[in-house]
């Protein structure tokens, strides 16, 4: 939602009057921690496996889809995911279709740095937004390390606020909904 996000406020400008970001780099910042930043490059070291054909969707699906129980543990705060939480993200994701659909964004994020198309966006999305954006990011983000997504302010025009939330992962509106509501 994040990456729709910030595309829609470059690309289709008149759409929207406000961004909210949750756990999101802007794609540039996200592009470059992803070619310059060893944290960010270890977090997301899953990627390279996720690019293959076929094989990450039976990965996912495998053993009752433990590998996003994994996921979802790695990538979030010490006291998230509930138990009836991470089984019902593991039983969507054993759905026809679901795996490969989860997939396609994060391969889409590796093509996109060496693919013309994905050159291209990123030229595009150099290009300022000028509603207020507000950015919400966990201090514990597992999977969008807070520093590979702190310095989206040099794309806005608008007025860009940058809240961390300490103790939080990467499903903040899962894990502290009341803050994110705030």
């Amino acid at each position: 939602g994040g990456w729709l996000g910030w595309s829609s406020a470059v690309l289709q400008p008149a759409t929207l009057r406000s961004l909210t970001v949750l756990s999101m780099p802007h794609p540039r910042r996200l592009r470059a921690a992803l070619t310059r930043s060893a944290r960010q490059i270890r977090r997301s070291g899953q990627l390279v496996g996720l690019a293959l054909p076929y094989v990450p969707e039976r990965q996912l699906v495998e053993d009752d889809a433990a590998l996003v129980g994994e996921c979802l543990h790695n990538w979030s705060g010490p006291s998230w995911p509930p138990e009836d939480v991470e089984q019902t993200y593991r039983r969507v994701m054993m759905r026809p279709g679901v795996a490969g659909s989860a997939l396609e964004y994060h391969r889409w994020v590796l093509r996109s740095l060496v693919r013309p198309d994905g050159v291209r966006y990123a030229q595009r999305m150099s290009a300022p937004i000028a509603a207020p954006v507000l950015q919400i990011h966990g201090s514990l983000d597992g999977s969008m390390a807070p520093a590979s997504a702190q310095g989206a302010e040099r794309y806005v025009l608008g007025a860009h606020r940058w809240r961390l939330l300490e103790g939080v992962g990467h499903f903040v509106h899962e894990e502290a909904p009341d803050l994110v509501l705030a």
